[in-house]
């Protein structure tokens, strides 16, 4: 035995304002949720779209400082077997990859970049120094090489901490603006 409905079925589509004019609605500012003063975007420079297109890995500090001294490891063999280890290639190519270390940190791990290229550096110069004999000759051709090669070793550095500190002020900014307070409720008139 059937029992009776004792409400009316519910309708599964929510009733829709209707709408203006077409072209009032696709003209109107607000349906952007811009207000009518802004300016217009800029065009993006194709640079610039072809730098968002680039993979942008998130590394740990840990994952950051491994990529930097397998780069620089791989530079510094490939730099010793093609061109006798020519200190200023070796040193050229340390500026882009301390950048790309510093650019790949996540924000969590950014204050590790400056730390972990020289790191990189040091374990990428060990080819290059030209040490022949035992432990201790490596050792000293190192140093050596560390030495001579410094201001390779402080501009890359600097270059990962630039990058890193802008990269943490940008964040600090918009956690700040994420934190603000909305504008104050005024109580309503009773």
């Amino acid at each position: 035995m059937e029992q009776p409905r004792t409400r009316p079925p519910q309708s599964r589509q929510r009733p829709q304002p209707p709408l203006s004019s077409p072209s009032a609605l696709a003209e109107s500012p607000a349906v952007y949720g811009v207000r009518p003063s802004a300016r217009p975007a800029r065009p993006v420079p194709p640079v610039v779209r072809t730098l968002r297109r680039l993979p942008g890995p998130r590394l740990t500090g840990l994952g950051g400082g491994l990529f930097a001294c397998v780069a620089m490891l791989l530079i510094g063999t490939l730099d010793r077997l093609l061109l006798d280890g020519s200190a200023v290639v070796y040193g050229v190519l340390f500026l882009p990859v301390c950048a790309l270390t510093a650019l790949w940190v996540r924000e969590a791990d950014i204050v590790t970049a400056p730390i972990g290229v020289p790191i990189a550096f040091a374990t990428g110069i060990v080819p290059i120094s030209g040490g022949e004999g035992g432990l201790g000759e490596q050792i000293m051709a190192v140093v050596t090489a560390l030495a001579l090669h410094a201001g390779w070793l402080y501009g890359g550095t600097l270059v990962a901490g630039l990058i890193s500190c802008v990269r943490k002020v940008r964040q600090m900014g918009r956690r700040r603006r994420r934190m603000r307070p909305g504008p104050p409720v005024r109580p309503g008139r009773r």
